[in-house]
């Protein structure tokens, strides 16, 4: 009994009943918003295509969209990072809310 007793001190006073600290996701709000694809004119899938300005258009639309792409690809990386880190951290709270309960 002094034996169990002794042991359940030592376990209870050890680095295991330190409060755990839950992780915090990262607000939703930081979430980036990744660029819409420019409407495909409906002349460009017919037989005789588009007319020159309205092409002309739809290739300056893609340019664009794709710098806005090349802009958004480093953010949407750095949140990514973020969701994977607070995926790391959940883990190692349950694991200590595990290793508190034993």
């Amino acid at each position: 009994m002094r034996n169990t007793l002794l042991v359940l001190a030592l376990t209870l006073s050890g680095p295991a009943a330190a409060a755990c600290t839950a992780p915090v996701p990262p607000p939703a709000a930081e979430r980036p918003q990744k660029p819409e694809l420019p409407q495909k004119p409906a002349c460009l899938d017919a037989k005789g295509g588009c007319p020159g300005w309205e092409a002309y258009t739809y290739s300056d639309q893609i340019k664009a969209y794709n710098a806005q792409i090349q802009a958004f690809r480093p953010i949407a990386e750095a949140y990514v990072q973020k969701l994977n880190a607070y995926v790391k951290a959940s883990g190692a709270y349950a694991q200590c809310e595990v290793q508190a309960l034993q």
